[in-house]
């Protein structure tokens, strides 16, 4: 018997950065990605977001790779998201990219209460802004020639 306990806090964004997940109709989106995370056997712990980029708290199961989770979570959400225009008209695709970072059961509190508190976050902060910050904050060094951008 092999045990673990993996967490990942994961932020995707909109192709560009458009906003194209409608706030209105972002639960049925969530309840989507919800149903797939089951059939993973990955734990979502919570879910939010703007309309232009997502935050996933979950648990990964140790047989499944982050990038591979992330990878099927792109296409599959991107092919639902393209048969509901009645709800998401103007969703093209998601971004190239993707972040991803593992925390320790003690921090879920903390992550969870971030992702919850996204709408009024920025308010005060754009996406861009936090992103550089959260990504600084965790010893990433970014190269801007890459840097939000989905056609290179």
């Amino acid at each position: 018997m092999s045990y673990s306990a993996i967490y990942y806090h994961i932020v995707i964004r909109t192709y560009r950065s458009v906003p194209t997940i409608d706030e209105a109709n972002e639960r049925e989106l969530y309840g989507y990605i919800l149903g797939m995370c089951r059939n993973l056997d990955v734990t979502l712990i919570r879910i939010g977001g703007m309309p232009d980029h997502i935050h996933l708290l979950v648990g990964v199961p140790p047989t499944l790779c982050v990038a591979e989770f992330v990878r099927r979570l792109k296409r599959s959400t991107s092919s639902w998201l393209k048969t509901k225009k009645d709800l998401f008209p103007n969703f093209d695709s998601w971004s190239n990219g993707y972040a991803a970072f593992s925390y320790s059961r003690n921090d879920l509190p903390t992550i969870k209460q971030y992702i919850m508190n996204q709408k009024t976050h920025h308010h005060s902060v754009s996406f861009i802004q936090e992103y550089r910050e959260w990504l600084a904050s965790n010893g990433i060094t970014i190269d801007d020639r890459y840097f939000m951008k989905d056609d290179e």
